[in-house]
């Protein structure tokens, strides 16, 4: 009886996943492959989300340089699959640690997206090492007694680094965001 009832919990399992039920978490746990795929834009391409795939495409890409691995969580209004703001968590393994990947974004009528993105993760040095090190040249704004966020004012976009004491390392938060973001053109061949 046991053995029948786990056969028909895996065969109910197969027809869920088979018939599109299934979310896209539990469809991406295929092997991964020697270069990790971008499991956002499959999960994206899996449940039919197109408007703002580029904006996902060019930052998830930047995020996944590096990765051995990585896995998503995605949450939309299904009502509204093309008009609803779309949430994503990326969880990232690199060879020397862990670190996670939030972006959001909204569409609207016009086929733009505002987009918001962070990659956060941790540091096993202080957070002034690390701006020695690694933020010569921004500007810093020192918003609580441990924590400050640095520009680059060679940088016009809205992009960010937050750092904040975590003793005994550092707590990173690379945020970027735009607003009507659309596709830069596609060049046509000469």
């Amino acid at each position: 009886m046991k053995r029948r009832f786990q056969k028909l919990c895996w065969a109910l399992a197969g027809l869920l996943a088979a018939s599109g039920a299934a979310q896209a978490q539990g469809v991406l746990r295929a092997e991964q492959p020697k270069t990790p795929r971008n499991t956002l834009l499959a999960a994206l391409d899996n449940v039919g989300l197109r408007q703002c795939r580029p904006a996902f495409e060019r930052l998830t890409n930047l995020a996944l340089d590096g990765v051995r691995g990585n896995d998503v969580l995605l949450d939309w209004d299904r009502r509204k699959k093309d008009s609803s703001p779309i949430f994503t968590l990326i969880g990232l393994d690199y060879p020397n640690g862990g670190a996670a990947f939030s972006m959001t974004a909204i569409p609207n009528d016009k086929g733009e997206c505002s987009i918001s993105a962070e990659r956060i993760s941790a540091a096993p040095v202080a957070c002034n090492a690390l701006a020695q090190q690694e933020l010569v040249g921004y500007r810093m704004t020192r918003l609580l007694p441990t924590m400050a966020v640095y520009v680059d004012p060679k940088d016009d976009s809205a992009s960010t680094v937050s750092l904040i004491d975590s003793p005994p390392g550092c707590l990173v938060i690379r945020r970027y965001v735009s607003f009507n973001w659309t596709p830069p053109p596609v060049s046509s061949p000469r």
